[in-house]
């Protein structure tokens, strides 16, 4: 019997959208928002028909390919491969709430999903995120968006080169480092919401990146730099000295530990002509102390702050949200990351 015709008939996967970049982490911090795509594989009980069929209802819907050239399938046909599985036929349902190329990381999910859709399939037990992870990262290209999606939270993640380039780096004391995608995970405190602005508009990653120059000022680079190093205190405040001691002030020194930690020199500003609707709003909301920032590649706006203030966003952004060309989200952060669940089993793996 093979490996697929021993595995589960059905698995769902649900994977969050995720906010990189948050202003000043470019390319290396990413955010899980409580905001899910939920994907279905059904395995064909036909061994001579390897076919992937797709249905998909919602985001992308009338726009996004049936068949193998969809993201989610060219990814779980190559984490099949991966992962030792013979190439079977299935259907596929997916039901997609991120919405496309506006900077909420929905390509990643597509690759998260597939892979470890591939990955339940291949193996019984705990979900085996590190491998969804290096893969993911690897057909991604780079890894900020698709570590928040794989394991929740605020990730900070890097591409370790070693000496020679490959292979790993021998440490002190320690089992040797591998090269390639890494990522550490960040608490974040509860009370710490997002609000998203979502524009109809749309705009590609690869134009964003093409707007991007090939060197920055020395001057911009160490601003981003003491900019970043904030994020993972902003986003959990009580675990800074300074912020536990008089709780009644801590939302407004969290919000202005988030305002600082979110701002940036290195691309939103390059950026800015490509989305000019985004930008402005961007700029009312900073000139009111919002930790604003372009959500991914954009056009999206994330807005980080602690506690509720919704009512308050929704007033500052009234003629836009009225125009009836942007939508806003209220969400949580996704503390989970992607989840699985096999047919036979009927518990959800964390």
């Amino acid at each position: 019997m093979t490996a697929a015709a021993e595995g589960p008939s059905t698995v769902r996967v649900r994977v969050p959208a995720t906010s990189a970049n948050l202003g000043s982490g470019f390319d290396a911090v990413g955010l899980a928002l409580d905001y899910h795509d939920e994907i279905v594989f059904t395995r064909s009980v036909d061994p001579g028909d390897t076919t992937a069929y797709v249905v998909i209802k919602g985001e992308g819907e009338r726009t996004l390919p049936r068949d193998e050239t969809h993201l989610v399938v060219s990814a779980f046909r190559r984490a099949c491969q991966v992962f030792g599985l013979p190439r079977f036929g299935f259907i596929m349902r997916a039901v997609n709430r991120i919405p496309q190329a506006r900077g909420l990381g929905s390509s990643a999910e597509a690759i998260v999903a597939g892979i470890a859709a591939a990955a339940a399939f291949a193996h019984a037990g705990p979900l085996r995120r590190d491998a969804v992870f290096a893969l993911a990262a690897q057909i991604e290209g780079h890894p900020d968006n698709v570590a928040p999606a794989v394991y929740g939270g605020l990730t900070v993640s890097y591409d370790l080169a070693t000496g020679e380039g490959v292979g790993s780096l021998p440490i002190a004391g320690g089992a040797p480092l591998e090269g390639g995608y890494h990522t550490l995970r960040y608490k974040v405190d509860p009370a710490i919401k997002a609000t998203i602005f979502v524009p109809g508009a749309h705009l590609s990653t690869q134009k964003a990146r093409q707007a991007l120059p090939n060197r920055v000022p020395y001057a911009d680079a160490v601003h981003n730099l003491s900019r970043v190093a904030l994020i993972p205190g902003a986003l959990n405040p009580g675990s800074l000295d300074d912020l536990t001691t008089e709780a009644a002030e801590q939302p407004a020194r969290a919000n202005a530990l988030l305002f600082v930690a979110t701002q940036d020199r290195l691309h939103q500003p390059y950026r800015a002509g490509l989305m000019p609707s985004s930008t402005k709003l961007l700029q009312l909301l900073r000139r009111q102390g919002y930790a604003a920032a372009v959500s991914g590649a954009g056009p999206c706006i994330i807005v980080l702050h602690y506690g509720d203030a919704e009512n308050e966003l929704r007033i500052l952004a009234k003629d836009y949200l009225d125009s009836g060309r942007w939508r806003i989200l209220s969400l949580d952060v996704d503390g989970k990351g992607v989840q699985v669940e096999r047919d036979q089993e009927g518990n959800r793996e964390h």
